[in-house]
């Protein structure tokens, strides 16, 4: 195999069927159906379906019940306990020193005399 040809090419993720459903909230019919419509891309290993990652985040955004399910059972429940509360890794903007205004230009005077 040309070594050029897999560092230069994004590595793909797959997952089966069960573990999509996990993932995104879903019941496993629900991805039956995706990958009968071929709304997802797989392929087949040793008889069992494996799903492109990719092409799961890309339906699962083009359809309005799977994306709140996403957000509320699936894997985006678990967002909020995932940012990071260290300074150092992901600044928390309660910590950061609030930036100084620029100074105000609209209320100079004009230096023009008067008349």
């Amino acid at each position: 195999m040309d070594d050029t040809k897999t560092s230069n090419s994004k590595e793909m993720v797959r997952v089966s069927i069960s573990e999509a459903a996990r993932l995104f909230g879903v019941n496993t019919q629900t991805v039956r159906r995706a990958i009968r419509s071929q709304e997802v891309t797989y392929v087949i290993v040793g008889g069992r379906y494996k799903i492109n990652f990719e092409s799961l985040v890309k339906w699962s955004q083009r359809h309005t019940t799977v994306r709140n399910k996403l957000a509320k059972k699936g894997i985006g429940q678990f967002v909020n306990k995932w940012k990071i509360k260290n300074p150092l890794f992901s600044p928390n903007p309660k910590s950061l020193p609030k930036p100084t205004p620029p100074p105000d230009h609209t209320t100079a005077t004009s230096t023009k005399p008067s008349a």
